[in-house]
């Protein structure tokens, strides 16, 4: 069956980085479009950003400049460089997966305080 399994996250102060990677088996890795997303206390989950299978990229307006989405198809793994982290990224962040069908992973805590 498909997984998707983030990792990376953790407690980082503002201004600093880090980077999410999302290992994903039982499935053909390379068709997906995979994205992550993110649910921040009492709020709705929310796009983060996004990467298509012909490596195109979206990303939301609060993290443009700030985050980067890439994927390697060799290793089945969608990664986020996130810098520049600011209080309000925290949030669990998670990975999706989306062809003919939608995967979400268990999501990782990324914690931006002093």
């Amino acid at each position: 069956q498909v997984q998707l399994v983030e990792s990376g996250g953790g407690l980082v102060q503002p201004g600093g980085s880090l980077r999410l990677s999302c290992a994903a088996s039982g499935m053909i890795f390379k068709i997906y479009t995979m994205g992550w997303y993110r649910q921040a206390p009492g709020k709705q989950r929310e796009l983060v950003a996004t990467i298509t299978r012909a490596f195109s990229t979206n990303y939301a307006d609060s993290v443009k400049g700030r985050f980067t989405i890439s994927r390697d198809n060799a290793r089945n793994t969608v990664y986020l460089q996130m810098n520049s982290l600011k209080p309000e990224d925290t949030a669990v962040y998670y990975c999706n997966a989306e062809y003919s069908m939608n995967y979400w992973g268990k999501g990782t805590l990324v914690t931006v305080s002093s």
